[in-house]
């Protein structure tokens, strides 16, 4: 079974985080939320998360993809963690899949895993002055190889309908988005 890690952060864009793991699981995908201590998550606009294991539970296990939501807050925690950049840097180097979202992307950067490649972010997370290697696109959802980034929460449907498709395939995609009655 296709598994996706979704670390979960203080401070963490909620709608960004619920509609990945959602859309993810729709698509029959093994999501595992996993906090970076062992307290509820308090998102950034007070919406209170479980996850369901710690970060220290899975640190050592091998995921397709690892799918950091944004968030300021979430972010910066997700950053200053040496156990999510291990993480990283271990998933991305076993030719598996990473993705971010919102100011999430910033984590990919500071890993070192954005330069010379194409991402998106929320507007400002990322400028050319301090991340001159990263190049930055305006669009909605950017895919470079095995780096997925997104620019925030009015993207996350779109974010998390091209995860499937990597991951599942464009029929799985198009069988998921049908449920979710997005058109007119």
């Amino acid at each position: 079974m296709i598994t996706v890690l979704v670390p979960l952060a203080q401070g963490c864009e909620e709608m960004e985080a619920v509609t990945i793991i959602d859309i993810l699981r729709r698509a029959g995908i093994d999501v595992v939320t996993a906090g970076l201590d062992s307290r509820p998550v308090k998102a950034s606009r007070g919406v209170t998360l479980l996850p369901d294991t710690t970060l220290e539970q899975v640190v050592d296990r091998s995921f397709d993809m690892v799918v950091l939501p944004g968030g300021l807050g979430g972010t910066e925690a997700l950053n200053s963690d040496p156990r999510i950049h291990k993480i990283l840097e271990k998933t991305y180097r076993s030719g598996r899949y990473l993705a971010a979202i919102c100011a999430a992307p910033k984590v990919l950067a500071d890993a070192g895993l954005l330069e010379h490649r194409h991402a998106t972010c929320y507007p400002g997370v990322l400028d050319s002055q301090h991340y001159p290697e990263v190049k930055l696109l305006p669009d909605a959802v950017v895919s470079d190889e095995r780096l997925v980034t997104s620019r925030g929460p009015g993207t996350a449907i779109d974010f998390a309908l091209t995860l499937v498709e990597l991951l599942k395939g464009n029929l799985v995609r198009q069988q998921v988005e049908v449920g979710l009655v997005r058109g007119a």
